[in-house]
């Protein structure tokens, strides 16, 4: 059986055409999207791989964002409204090393948590002799580079270091260094195997890191030539981490660099800024001109009499200067008349185009409007609560983002050195240890709207127990534990100085219960005794 063409004749077989090839040999396609026609036939965006597509641009999205924060109180004020909520101060730790895969016990598990959060709190808190080789600022601090890092450049980059320094307690430190350092040694041109600085494996796998001693942008590097490239291995021979190379590695699949959290709307934000400015200049420039006065003759007329109209004004204005203050009294020549000014600004468009511009950067940042514009005079609590569950499902994914690529990563590294200095007692540690270093990360609270209604709803919840005390204090940035231990302190201290604390006091509708739901019922009478 053969297929016939249109005039009835047999069809050769025809070698696969190429991609571009088959799009103009059947121009009909079945998704729009890919027409080669119409609106869409100077649309040929390139088909790279993510590094291919990515690393060219890169210094370039990097620089812009970097100017737009400094330069940009949107931008910057973005960036703030990110690092309070995602980091606030820093995330806490909270150990819950995994007893039953451990083959030991909760009350095992709760002494060896609380000796490691005291540990990982010595190390954090001390500026000097702590969690930066520089002894500049604590690891919240570090923290916060790293994140700024990932939102602003694509990425955060801290070397790990080793320093049994006299007065240092622990030995680890950390510098975290700008991913621009990350630079291929001897010029040498991205491959197979170097990534922007990334050396990597057949697997594409990190080997290597080939990290510049200075900044490639240091006004320094004027006097000192060219920057060293020192290579250093990703992880020990036992797997020790050397680097801690903080990016997104799901956006793409290969993929061995972050790009900047604005890359998207990088237009937006500098057509925004630019047409602030130009109606910040045209206000100004209206605003100078109160009135204009108007000749009594036309320009034939101007110029027989006088040579010109320039000479017309000169000696006008020597003869009788005209000057705008309060409560002046004009005076004219016979035939003159002072026009009032009245300039086209504000603009009546300026709002709107600048709210349609707003509302497309919100979405942009995954940001409610109301956050990016800090603005909150048109909603309500339902719109208001609306917008920032949404704000802090993306806040909660970027924590989370932070929590696996960054902090567990160190808190691995303490670990490895309290358990060889004996600090903790952790057998088969380096065959066991993620279920050692098993941890919830607790990071700033999510706030409440309206807090009588959402502190109702919470005690519902426990009530109900689709939540706990836990996970509760877990959203408002405490940790439970501590909150426990203050409470009882409290209480017993009311108590001896025969007071009443006021978590001890009967709950509106549920007399002589501490837990009870508040606006559940009004009735003051004993619930009704259960059928026997």
């Amino acid at each position: 059986m053969a297929i016939l063409d249109q005039n009835g004749d047999v069809m050769q077989p025809q070698a696969q055409a190429s991609t571009l090839g088959a799009a103009f040999a059947y121009p009909g396609r079945a998704h729009e999207g890919a027409s080669l026609s119409g609106d869409l036939s100077a649309w040929l965006p390139a088909l790279g791989s993510s590094d291919a597509d990515l690393i060219p641009d890169l210094p370039m999205l990097v620089s812009r964002q970097r100017d737009l924060i400094r330069n940009h109180g949107l931008a910057s004020g973005a960036m703030q409204t990110f690092v309070d909520n995602v980091l606030g101060v820093d995330l806490r730790l909270q150990a819950q090393p995994d007893w039953r895969l451990l083959g030991r016990d909760e009350a095992w598990a709760s002494e060896w948590a609380t000796v490691s959060e005291s540990l990982w709190q010595s190390w954090t808190q001390d500026p000097d002799f702590g969690s930066d080789v520089r002894g500049l600022t604590n690891f919240a601090g570090l923290s916060h580079q790293v994140f700024r890092g990932v939102m602003g450049n694509g990425a955060g980059l801290a070397v790990v270091n080793w320093l049994p320094e006299v007065g240092r307690v622990f030995a680890t430190a950390l510098q975290v260094v700008e991913a621009d350092r990350l630079i291929n040694p001897l010029g040498r041109i991205d491959d197979a195997t170097f990534r922007s600085g990334v050396e990597i494996d057949s697997q594409g796998r990190p080997v290597a890191y080939h990290i510049a001693n200075r900044h490639p942008g240091d006004m320094m590097a004027l006097y000192g030539g060219m920057p060293e490239i020192t290579r250093i291995e990703s992880r020990m021979p036992w797997g020790r981490r050397r680097v801690i190379h903080v990016f997104d590695p799901t956006e793409r699949a290969e993929s061995h660099h972050g790009k900047p959290s604005f890359s998207a709307i990088l237009g937006e934000f500098r057509t925004l800024g630019e047409y602030q400015k130009a109606e910040l200049q045209a206000a100004l420039t209206n605003a100078m001109v109160a009135a204009i006065l108007e000749a009594p003759m036309d320009g034939a007329t101007l110029q027989e009499l006088f040579g010109s109209g320039q000479n017309y004004i000169d000696q006008r204005n020597s003869a009788a200067p005209v000057k705008m203050k309060r409560g002046a009294v004009l005076r004219t020549f016979p035939g003159e008349h002072l026009n009032p000014f009245t300039p086209g600004r504000p603009n009546d468009a300026f709002a709107p185009f600048m709210d349609s511009l707003l509302h497309i950067m919100a979405a942009g940042l995954n940001l409610p409007y109301e956050l990016l514009a800090k603005d909150f005079s048109k909603v309500n609590y339902s719109s208001a609560r609306a917008a920032l569950l949404e704000a802090w499902r993306h806040f909660r994914g970027r924590r989370a983002f932070m929590a696996t690529y960054w902090h567990q990563q160190v808190y691995l590294l303490l670990l490895e050195e309290w358990v060889n200095r004996g600090l903790l007692d952790a057998p088969d540690f380096y065959q066991k240890r993620y279920a050692y270093a098993r941890a919830r990360w607790n990071g700033p609270g999510r706030g409440w709207v309206d807090p009588q209604k959402e502190a109702a709803a919470a005690e519902t919840r426990m009530a109900l127990g689709i939540s706990t005390f836990e996970d509760e204090c877990a959203e408002q940035g405490v940790d439970w534990e501590g909150q426990l231990a203050q409470l009882k302190r409290e209480v017993d201290r009311f108590a001896s100085m025969g007071l009443q604390h006021p978590y001890m006091r009967p709950r509106a509708g549920q007399p002589g219960q501490s837990l009870a739901v508040v606006g559940q019922s009004d009735s003051t009478e004993p619930p009704p005794e259960e059928p026997q």
